[in-house]
């Protein structure tokens, strides 16, 4: 079981980098504001017994208080562009993950086969080379093979049915009988009714 809390798991692992930058800028930003709010507790401590360093007490607390405020403006103007980022890279994962379960091509499969033939990644080297033979040489000497099926099945047809060779002979010559029959200048016409 892995249980995710704000983009990181159990064992500490953060999933996307826009999270990793997420949280840096949180802790910088709480550690400005750790700082100045420290500072403030400081002022607490400083004695101003003339007019002038009451004016410079409190100018130095209100200071803080805006650099305070700044480093919360900072860190929610910078969020809102990172949200961006996040949404950008999480798209990015999401394209990945759709390349990878687009549908393949004939080569792409073939690909595939001889890597879980081989257990190892095709390349251009010697191995593809004599793979790619072999499948050309396979081919080849299937077609062969099956023409001269079809031509043996031919002959052994022929062999097996002399009467129907005479047949078709006799059939042919019967029809040619009938065309010398008909007239030099006679026209077939064909009428429905």
């Amino acid at each position: 079981m892995n249980i995710s809390l704000q983009g990181m798991d159990l064992f500490g692992n953060i999933g996307l980098k826009s999270i990793q930058e997420r949280l840096d800028r949180q802790a910088k930003r709480d550690n400005q504001i750790a700082f100045y709010e420290q500072q403030k507790e400081n002022l607490k401590n400083m004695k101003a017994n003339t007019l002038e360093e009451i004016s410079r007490k409190l100018e130095l607390f209100h200071g803080y208080e805006n650099q305070i405020a700044a480093a919360k403006m900072e860190y929610n103007n910078s969020q809102m562009f990172h949200v961006f980022d996040e949404a950008q890279e999480l798209a990015e994962k999401i394209a990945e993950a759709a390349e990878k379960n687009k549908p393949k091509t004939p080569e792409e499969r073939r690909e595939d086969m001889i890597e879980e033939a081989t257990g190892v990644e095709e390349s251009e080297g010697l191995l593809s080379e004599v793979l790619d033979e072999l499948t050309d040489v396979m081919d080849e000497v299937t077609e062969e093979i099956t023409e001269e099926t079809v031509d043996e099945l031919e002959e052994i047809t022929e062999e097996l049915d002399p009467l129907a060779i005479e047949e078709k002979e006799l059939i042919e010559k019967q029809i040619k009988e009938k065309e010398n029959l008909l007239p030099e200048n006679y026209q077939g016409f064909d009428y429905r009714i």
